[in-house]
């Protein structure tokens, strides 16, 4: 497991990436270490932003009909929620406990309503302190697809990695911190044919064939040009591992553990 900090061009803010390999074979010790892994970097990220006992709410974007894109809503059914009991039970309640409170409100598609005009809502009639977000991303990359967590604490753009921007969840437009947590599960058919000829033509030089063509077709990154190719025909296609049912359940059960230990 490799842990990653990094920016390029974003927003100014925290960027960690943790590396989890073979998820697709995962027993429980590897779920168990990933999801402690991500414990302790989310935990750091909340400290930097609230107080120990501040109220936090955790949103899961996504559609649960889709299995690539039901990772937020599946995180939301294993989030160990407090806020009711506090506020209705609190003799039931250790001091001290956190409130905690937890949403998946769907997409666009099936609701007609932005996800930051529901959490606007949510969070001025709540008032918790900061919001954790949940989300599947698409990949420029086929090396990180289901292995990497991805932690910002500048928000997120959903539906920015698939084409289909939809307004920012940020500070900006919420008022309080939003650390976001993202795991790749899709990705373009142009990076899939871009990552493949840069695998094609290692393949070539292995064999000795290379030539000064190949050595520069490899060095460019031709991710841009393969897209405007396949746009005209429809065929810039979303592309997911076949193993996708397993491989979000294991993720599900990852950032389930890790932001349940990091907030309570």
């Amino acid at each position: 497991m490799r842990k990653e900090k990094r920016q390029y061009g974003k927003p100014k803010g925290n960027y960690i990436t943790i590396d989890i390999k073979n998820l697709k074979i995962a027993q429980e010790d590897d779920i168990q270490k990933a999801s402690e892994a991500l414990t302790n970097e989310l935990k750091n990220l909340i400290d930097q932003h609230i107080q120990k006992q501040d109220e936090i709410i955790v949103l899961g974007l996504g559609n649960i009909y889709v299995t690539p894109d039901a990772l937020g809503p599946k995180v939301i059914n294993e989030i160990d929620v407090t806020r009711h009991l506090i506020n209705y039970l609190p003799e039931y309640v250790e001091e001290g406990t956190r409130s905690v409170s937890a949403i998946a409100p769907g997409v666009l598609g099936t609701t007609g309503i932005e996800t930051v005009e529901i959490l606007k809502g949510v969070v001025e009639n709540t008032n918790p302190k900061l919001v954790i977000v949940i989300d599947a991303l698409a990949s420029r990359s086929i090396e990180r697809i289901s292995s990497t967590v991805q932690l910002s604490d500048t928000g997120i753009i959903p539906g920015g990695g698939v084409g289909n921007a939809r307004s920012e969840i940020s500070e900006k437009t919420l008022g309080i911190p939003v650390i976001a947590i993202g795991i790749p599960t899709v990705v373009e058919t142009a990076v899939l044919v871009n990552d493949s000829l840069d695998l094609f033509i290692t393949k070539l030089q292995e064999e000795a064939k290379s030539n000064d063509y190949l050595n520069k077709l490899k060095e460019e990154d031709n991710y841009e040009q393969i897209k405007q190719a396949l746009i005209p025909q429809d065929y810039n296609l979303i592309v997911t591992p076949k193993e996708i049912d397993d491989l979000i359940e294991n993720m599900k059960d990852i950032v389930a553990r890790g932001i349940n230990f990091a907030i309570n």
